[in-house]
């Protein structure tokens, strides 16, 4: 990833960005919800076993749930899960998801999107 300018123009002393990587992988599944981790964690720019983590974090978290169909999984997305800081509390994850993916997310019956299309 390039590095990101301040606000003054010049290049800042640290990389950062407005994202967390919990944010990129839900954001990576929700644009590939039969993707493998690997690819998931080349995407995202981590390890695998950092991106299985952040998937268990996001399942027990209540904001995908993760399906077996034969070798692979298949993950759901719950875009009605909040947001967990206080300051975004009031927001569903699925505006975030909206916002980046090319379909609009919008609820099932129950309340998930993804898997199989």
């Amino acid at each position: 990833m390039a590095d990101m300018a301040s606000t003054d123009g010049r290049e800042s002393a640290r990389n950062w960005t407005f994202l967390t990587n919990h944010a990129h992988v839900l954001l990576a599944i929700a644009r590939n919800p039969t993707a493998r981790l690997r690819d998931v964690a080349t995407e995202v720019g981590v390890t695998e076993r950092a991106a299985q983590a952040i998937v268990a974090d996001l399942e027990a978290g209540g904001y995908l749930h993760r399906t077996r169909v034969g070798r692979r999984n298949e993950y759901t997305l719950n875009p009605a899960g909040r947001f967990r800081h206080p300051a975004e509390a009031d927001h569903e994850v699925g505006d975030l998801l909206a916002l980046f993916t090319k379909e609009p997310v919008t609820d099932t019956a129950e309340g998930q999107v993804g898997g199989a299309s």
